[in-house]
């Protein structure tokens, strides 16, 4: 059912002294590690980009909206929470969504740019990773030099499953295997159900390895090799409207820093060595792909 806005506004563009508007495409910037991340919160999450992505879709006489994806990946939920998330809208809206990994759109940062109907890469972009990864420290001999005893009481005997301050039990690896690989399972059969028939038969693409962007196309998990706002110029022409979108930045922890309550508890300090483990996290995962 059309609304009055839009109505009135077909009505508008259809008078003599207005004609068309220009072509316009809402542009979402996806950067970064999916998920929480330190006491900043600085990860992508569909709830800090719900408020983005309802501003994306908003206009009513919309063209397309573009995805300019940069990321290393990171939390599975919620990389399908968003593309679920973009979908849903790009169907009720009618609006065709066009993706665009620039340095990095590998593990998660794919499964955002499979929220496209198209998806393209910079000829130096990196792009694949289909695979799950998980990753620890074990402490248990280091206790031992140390003169340290671990003591944990659990109820129920997996509660403890990879505890990094005990031994690994073979029967832990063998249930965080089985995990890794029903998760593994999932994204296969997510890239299979969005990229269909254009994925190259013969290859093996769900190794976890990744691919520069022409790589990528032959391949089939990307369209081909464009840069954004040119690809914009050429479909939509030269006068096409590009709206920028960003996630919300800030938060709650971010005011409580900067103000002097913050610094006469020490809370800054706290916070400060959280924000510090989760960058190192964040490196990693950049590190992983050489930037």
């Amino acid at each position: 059912m059309t609304s009055l806005s839009e109505k009135l506004s077909k009505i508008w563009r259809a008078l003599p002294f207005v004609g068309d508007a220009k072509p316009l495409v809402s542009v979402i910037e996806l950067e970064g590690v999916i998920g929480e991340a330190g006491a900043g919160r600085k990860g992508l999450t569909l709830k800090r980009l719900e408020k983005s992505l309802e501003a994306a879709f908003k206009p009513s006489s919309l063209k397309a909206v573009a995805l300019a994806i940069n990321s290393p990946g990171g939390s599975p939920v919620q990389s399908r929470l968003i593309l679920s998330a973009i979908r849903r809208m790009a169907t009720e809206k009618e609006v065709p969504v066009l993706a665009f990994i620039e340095d990095v759109g590998a593990s998660g940062g794919y499964i955002l740019a499979l929220a496209g109907d198209e998806i393209y890469a910079d000829d130096s972009s990196i792009v694949g990773s289909i695979g799950v990864i998980s990753g620890g420290f074990g402490f248990h001999e280091a206790l031992k030099r140390v003169g340290v005893e671990r003591r944990v009481y659990t109820a129920g005997e997996n509660k403890s499953m990879l505890d990094p301050f005990k031994p690994e039990d073979p029967a832990d690896i063998a249930r965080l295997e089985g995990i890794l690989l029903a998760l593994h399972e999932q994204f296969i059969d997510l890239v299979k159900g969005r990229r269909g028939d254009k994925l190259r038969g013969d290859a093996d693409l769900f190794t976890g390895a990744v691919w520069t962007g022409p790589q990528a196309a032959e391949n089939g998990l990307i369209d081909g090799t464009a840069q954004l706002g040119e690809f914009l110029r050429t479909r939509f022409g030269k006068d096409v409207k590009v709206k920028r979108i960003a996630p919300e930045s800030g938060s709650l922890i971010k005011k409580l820093l900067s103000s002097d309550t913050a610094q006469s508890v020490g809370l800054s300090s706290l916070i400060d060595a959280e924000e510090l483990i989760a960058a190192g996290e964040r490196r990693a995962l950049w590190a992983r792909y050489g930037l």
